[in-house]
C-alpha cells in the first residue's frame, strides 16, 4: 500500500502486511460465523480451533515435542519476572540470572523480591555493550534454574549460542528474538515472549513448559499464577487474550509460508548484514553501540557524530517514510529493529538514506 510507512519500532512492531489484511477480511464476520472473532466466546469452537491450532504451530515451528506445554496468556513478559520465580524458586535454592540490560536487570529485581538470587554473569560495567561469555559458566547443584534475555531491545545485543546448563533448568526470555533464527529450542526448559515484536500484537505472551519444569514448581501460590492452572485448561483457565491469539494465529501461518524459522532467518541475516555493512564502511559517521560479536539481528542501534545530527537524521528519515528510529530515551541515539514481519527493502530504504544523508551532512 502506497500510503505505508517502513515501521522501525521496537514493540509493538510491523506485522505482515498479508496478516494485516486477512484481519481486516475477517473482521466483522470470522468464515461465516456473522460476529468477528474479537466478540465470539472463548468457548466456542471456531476458538477452540484457533487455539488448538496455534499450540500446534508453535511446536510445529519450533521443533517442540508434546513434552513442552504452549500456554497463551495475558500481562505481558514483564509478568513472567515474577511468576517465574513464585513457581520455580523454592526455599533454599538460588535462581542465577545473567544481567544483560534493562529487562534482565527487571526480572532480577523481581526474583529477588521472592528468594535467593545470583547475578552469575553482568556486562553493566561495559553500559551492557556484550553478552557476557558464559562457555565456562559454572552453576551451582543448588541453583533452581539460570534466566536469560536472549536479546536486549534498548541496547541492541543479543545472544549468538546458548550455554549448556546440564541438569539445571535454562530459561530464556525471547520477546524479540523468538522464531527469527533456528535454534534448538529443546535445551531449554522455558522460553516466554510477549507477542508485540516477532509473533503478533501486544496483548499475548507465549509462554512454552516442559514438562518435567511444571511438575516442580510450587503449588503454594495463588491458583491464578500457577503455570499448572493454565496448562491444565490449555490457557483457557479465565477468558484469555483471544483476538491477539488470532492474529498470533496468522503470524505464525505467515512464518510456516517463508519456509518456517529456517527462511525466515535467511531473510533476517540479509536485513542485518546489509544495515550493519553499511555501518561498518563508515564507523566515524554510524558508530555501532556495542561489540560486533554481540550485535542484535533485531535491533540495530548505533550514534551519529553528535546530537544534533541524531534529530535532524530522525526528523529526515520520517520524512522519506521512515519511522521509530529513535533511540530509547534512556540510551539516545539511533535504532532499527528489524523484525521478522520488517521488509528487506525497507532496510534497503534506510541502507539508501543513510547514504544520502551523510553525503549532504
Amino acid at each position: 500500500m502506497a500510503n505505508r510507512v517502513y515501521n522501525f519500532n521496537p514493540g509493538p512492531a510491523t506485522l505482515p502486511l498479508s496478516v494485516l489484511e486477512k484481519m481486516q477480511q475477517e473482521m466483522l464476520d470470522y468464515r461465516g460465523t456473522g460476529m468477528s472473532i474479537m466478540e465470539s466466546s472463548h468457548r466456542a469452537p471456531e476458538f477452540d480451533q484457533i487455539n488448538e491450532e496455534t499450540i500446534t504451530l508453535v511446536r510445529e515451528l519450533l521443533g517442540l515435542d508434546e513434552n513442552y506445554h504452549v500456554l497463551f496468556l495475558g500481562g505481558g513478559a514483564s509478568t513472567q519476572f515474577a511468576t517465574i520465580p513464585m513457581n520455580f524458586l523454592h526455599g533454599n535454592k538460588t535462581a542465577a540470572y545473567v544481567d544483560t540490560g534493562s529487562w534482565s536487570s527487571k526480572a532480577i529485581k523481581e526474583a529477588k523480591g521472592l528468594g535467593t538470587v545470583e547475578v552469575v554473569a553482568s556486562s553493566k560495567d561495559s553500559s551492557f555493550d556484550h553478552i557476557p561469555d558464559l562457555s565456562n559458566l559454572k552453576l551451582d547443584d543448588n541453583t533452581a534454574y539460570l534466566h536469560l534475555t536472549s536479546n536486549n531491545t534498548i541496547f541492541g545485543t543479543q545472544y549468538q549460542s546458548f550455554p549448556d546448563t546440564g541438569n539445571i533448568p535454562l530459561i530464556c526470555d525471547m520477546s524479540s528474538d523468538i522464531a527469527s533464527r533456528v535454534h534448538d529450542f529443546s535445551k531449554f526448559s522455558m522460553i516466554y515472549a510477549g507477542a508485540q515484536k516477532n509473533l503478533g500484537p501486544s496483548g499475548v505472551t507465549l509462554v512454552v513448559l516442559r514438562d518435567e519444569l511444571l511438575k516442580s514448581a510450587k503449588d503454594d501460590i495463588p491458583i491464578i499464577f500457577r503455570y499448572a492452572t493454565h496448562a491444565d485448561k490449555k490457557s483457557l483457565y479465565n477468558t484469555p487474550p483471544s483476538y491477539p491469539i488470532y492474529v498470533l494465529n496468522l503470524v505464525l501461518h505467515w512464518i510456516k509460508d517463508q519456509g518456517g524459522v529456517a527462511g525466515v532467518e535467511k531473510v533476517n541475516r540479509a536485513k542485518m548484514e546489509h544495515l550493519y555493512q553499511m555501518m561498518d564502511l563508515n564507523p566515524d559517521y554510524y558508530r555501532g553501540t556495542v561489540k560486533t560479536d554481540s550485535r542484535s539481528w533485531m535491533n540495530v542501534t548505533m550514534r551519529l557524530p553528535n546530537e544534533d545530527l541524531e534529530k535532524k537524521f530522525i526528523a529526515e528519515a520520517k520524512e522519506a517514510g521512515m519511522v521509530g528510529l529513535k533511540g530509547h530515551r534512556s540510551v539516545g541515539g539511533i535504532r532499527a529493529s528489524i523484525y521478522n514481519a520488517f521488509p528487506k527493502e525497507g532496510v534497503d530504504h534506510l541502507v539508501e538514506f543513510m547514504e544520502k544523508f551523510k553525503a549532504a551532512n
